[in-house]
């Protein structure tokens, strides 16, 4: 009986050695979501309103670059983007480049909402090379990070995230570029934080796009960014 004891006693031994090694030794898996237990710096950044720059006028485009034969104009006082009769990309870039800052802005999807802000991004007639905070209908992963021409997809907010989204009325998107890290906020609520060495090392203007396809059309309005420097470090508390 003692014999069957020590036996068990062996085999229970070297399973739980055996499930430890695995544990240890196995490669650690990455997916491109944000995990929905992330609460860390889920609030806005706090924006210091005297060291901001309205980046649209209310009036017209100044400060601004069309690209591409897409529509870009302004009506009652918001700046709307709409599907051309070409149905291809189109951007409207800033004039200055920024690095370090906040972003503020609110949009409006009618239609096919999909569209998006670039940031640190150069634009050669249609083809941009840089960074896009997704804007796009519930359930495309508006507040996520994609690279164009590049790695595609860097990171996606979890499923169900953006469901303060809504169609066809006004939403606010928050955008925190400060060195190699990146977060964005849908109405108040944080959307993604994400570290990348290459976002880091970039510069460039920000730009609105529009979505090729056709049937596209979304408005813009508060278009405000504060720039940062090494003094606002600890601006995302």
């Amino acid at each position: 009986m003692k014999n069957i004891k020590y036996f068990l006693l062996t085999l229970v031994i070297i399973y739980s050695y055996s499930c430890a090694s695995l544990s240890l030794f196995s490669p650690e898996t990455h997916n491109h979501y944000t995990s929905s237990n992330d609460s860390s710096s889920k609030n806005e950044p706090v924006v210091n309103k005297a060291n901001t720059i309205n980046l649209f006028n209310g009036t017209d485009l100044n400060g601004w670059i069309i690209y591409g034969t897409e529509k870009w104009y302004v009506e009652d006082g918001f700046l709307i983007c709409e599907s051309g009769p070409n149905a291809e990309y189109g951007y409207l870039g800033t004039d200055d480049y920024y690095k370090n800052f906040v972003l503020n802005l609110e949009f409006m999807q009618e239609a096919n909402g999909n569209s998006g802000v670039f940031f640190r991004s150069t634009v050669d007639g249609t083809k941009v090379s840089g960074w896009q905070v997704e804007v796009a209908p519930p359930g495309l992963y508006t507040g996520g990070i994609y690279e164009s021409y590049g790695r595609g997809w860097l990171v996606k907010p979890s499923m169900g995230k953006d469901s303060s989204l809504i169609m066809g009325d006004w939403n606010k998107l928050t955008v925190k570029v400060q060195d190699q890290t990146v977060t964005t906020w849908l109405n108040g609520n944080k959307m993604i934080s994400y570290t990348d060495k290459k976002i880091g090392e970039a510069n460039g203007r920000i730009a609105l796009q529009i979505h090729d396809g056709g049937g596209i059309k979304v408005k813009w309005r508060n278009i405000k960014l504060q720039k940062l420097d090494s003094s606002d470090l600890d601006i995302n508390f």
